[in-house]
Order: C-alpha cells, then sequence, then structure tokens
C-alpha cells in the first residue's frame, strides 16, 4: 500500500515554487599571465627577416654581358619594401614612432604597398596618399591593407600630382595625433636602405661591374646605390634613368601616365647621387621594353623596369668595346599591377 508518514511523523514541508539559490564557491583555474606585446623595435627586427637578398638573372643581349636584378622579388613585390623597413626600424630607434603613431605618406603604389603591410605586421596605423595613376591593382590592396586611404584628384601645377599628394599628406599630419611622414623623398634613411641592402647584395654578388642603369624616382635608390657601387668598383658608370615629362634631370613637365618613374618635383635626394649620365625614356618606348622583357626574357616586370631596359638598349651604342662590358639594370617592381596599362594594347596605343 502507499507509503503515508505516521502520526509521530514530522510533516514534510512543503516544496517551495522557486527554489532558493544555492550557494557554491567557484574554484578558478589560475590565469597564465599574458606574455606582453614585444616592443616595436623588437616587432620591427623580426620583420627585417623576411628580406632577403633578391637574385640577378643573366639575359642574352648582343655587345654586352647583361644582367637583371630582380628586385620585384622582396616579400610585397618590389624595391620600395627595403626603403620602407629601413626608415620604420631607424625611426623606432630614434624614438620618432611608437605604438601610437600613425604612419602617413604620399606614393604611386610600391612604398604604399610596403607601408601598409609592414605596419599592419608591426601593429601600427598607416594612411596611404594616393592619386589616378595608380594601378587598379595596387589601390585594391591599399584598400584591403589599410582602414583610411586618401585619394587625391587634382593635378597640380606641372600635370602631375605629386605636388597634390604632398599638400594633403601636410593637412592630415596636421590634423593626427602622433603622426609620422616618412618623406621618402628627402629622408636620408631611404638612401642608407639601397645602401646597405639593394647595393650591398650586388657587391656580394659581383667582382666586377661596368654599368650599372637605376630609374629615379624618389632619388633615394640611385642615391644609396650609386655611393656604394662606387666604393665597391670606382670605374663602374652609373646611368640615372628617367622618363619623358619628369622634371628631374630638366625636362619640361607633362603629363605622365605610368607610375613608379619619374618626378613632378626634383627630389632632394637626387643631390646625393654620383651619376655619370642620364637617359630620357618615352613612355611608349617603355611599353615596348616590358613586352619584349616578358615575351622575349620570360621576366613579367613593371613599368620602370621597362624604362630602364629601354635605357639599356638605348645607350647601348655608348657603351665600351676595347672588351664586352658587364652591365646591371634594376627591376624594381612587377609587371602585375601594369597588366590594365602597360600590357594592354588599347591603353598603350593612346600614349602620346
Amino acid at each position: 500500500m502507499p507509503w503515508s508518514p505516521s502520526p509521530q511523523s514530522p510533516p514534510v514541508p512543503a516544496v517551495p515554487r522557486t527554489l532558493p539559490p544555492v550557494h557554491r564557491e567557484r574554484r578558478r583555474a589560475p590565469r597564465t599571465p599574458r606574455a606582453p606585446l614585444p616592443s616595436l623595435l623588437t616587432r620591427l627586427a623580426q620583420l627585417g627577416t623576411i628580406l632577403r637578398p633578391t637574385p640577378h638573372v643573366p639575359l642574352a643581349v648582343p655587345g654586352m654581358e647583361l644582367f637583371a636584378k630582380l628586385e620585384y622579388l622582396n616579400p610585397v613585390g618590389s624595391i620600395k619594401d627595403r626603403p620602407a623597413f629601413w626608415i620604420l626600424k631607424r625611426a623606432a630607434e630614434r624614438g620618432e614612432i611608437c605604438d601610437e603613431t600613425t604612419v602617413i605618406e604620399s606614393s604611386s603604389g610600391n612604398f604604399a604597398s610596403a607601408l601598409a603591410a609592414f605596419t599592419r605586421l608591426v601593429g601600427l596605423r598607416f594612411i596611404p596618399v594616393i592619386d589616378p595613376n595608380i594601378s587598379a591593382t595596387y589601390e585594391s590592396f591599399l584598400r584591403r591593407t589599410c582602414d583610411t586611404v586618401v585619394k587625391v584628384e587634382e593635378r597640380d601645377d606641372t600635370g602631375g600630382f605629386l605636388k597634390t599628394r604632398l599638400q594633403m599628406v601636410q593637412q592630415l599630419c596636421a590634423s593626427t595625433p602622433h603622426a609620422y611622414w616618412p618623406n621618402q623623398y628627402a629622408n636620408p634613411d631611404a638612401v642608407d636602405a639601397h645602401y646597405h641592402l639593394t647595393a650591398g647584395d650586388i657587391c656580394t654578388d659581383f667582382d666586377s661591374l661596368d654599368y650599372v642603369f637605376i630609374g629615379v624616382s624618389t632619388g633615394g635608390t640611385i642615391a644609396g646605390m650609386s655611393r656604394r657601387l662606387k666604393e665597391r668598383y670606382p670605374k663602374v658608370r652609373i646611368i640615372a634613368v628617367d622618363t619623358e615629362g619628369s622634371v628631374i634631370f630638366g625636362d619640361g613637365p607633362r603629363k605622365r601616365h605610368i607610375p613608379g618613374v619619374g618626378s613632378s618635383i626634383v627630389p632632394p635626394l637626387v643631390s646625393e647621387a654620383f651619376i655619370d649620365d642620364v637617359v630620357l625614356i618615352p613612355e611608349r618606348e617603355t611599353v615596348a621594353a616590358c613586352r619584349e622583357l616578358l615575351l622575349t626574357h620570360g621576366l613579367f616586370a613593371g613599368g620602370s623596369s621597362g624604362t630602364a631596359f629601354a635605357a639599356v638598349k638605348r645607350y647601348a651604342a655608348k657603351l665600351t668595346r676595347t672588351r664586352c662590358p658587364r652591365v646591371l639594370f634594376v627591376c624594381a617592381d612587377r609587371g602585375t599591377p601594369y597588366l590594365d596599362t602597360v600590357f594592354d594594347p588599347a591603353w598603350s596605343s593612346r600614349l602620346e
């Protein structure tokens, strides 16, 4: 039969509708102390380990022993990886940048791309200032790696955009807390980067050189490389390569369409370069040289690379003929960003 309490048993208490809370002491597992974030200098030192020497390759061109130095094999894809890293490293060493810094710089593509990647890797903010001449590939890359991208649209008094970009950089620096402008056009650290890194590679690889052709834009590359190469090879001739319509070496200013070579101003760093001769190349010749590099020599190189190669070919008649001269030119970036321009026959047919 069902159980029922006896008369002597204490009454069964009613079950409350809401159970009182049960207080239990929670024992939390001891937390492992979070390792402090490495210092900015340490992060930059780690970043520097990805910059390795770039190779040179021989090209079959009659009348010379020609080599192309493939700077487009740097981690982010251009010769500008070297000054981007070096400028950030030296600025951190001097205490000019810290974790709160916002880097702001004007660029036609390569330097901005390198800064965008490197600042993101070390935890800094970066605002690139670009213009309509930038390739769609570079602009897409920057918009995917930077929270803010500023694009100027107004041409300056030379028909280019550089002065407009630099004015915008000044405005942004004035209104942005902890702003830092690398100023690749006048920063001596850019010269040192190419003295120690780019030219250092060459000095390791070659026991002699007769001619070196270097495209000029901001001036840092030719200033650093020429100084180191003249020390190592006293008789080497440094040939500066520019595009027609650039004012660097006195040509009249006019509209230019291929970024990465030439300038609307005379960069201060150019005055530090040891230059033996200058070759100016029209943009149509740059286009033909880029296609020849790809179709004849298997090098998919960008606009400034084609300009340098075109200069080698144009200068060939002036090369010393007592023996077969050893010649080097710099391939500054890869051809991918130029597929819709330099490598597009419809686009190039509209060049002046």
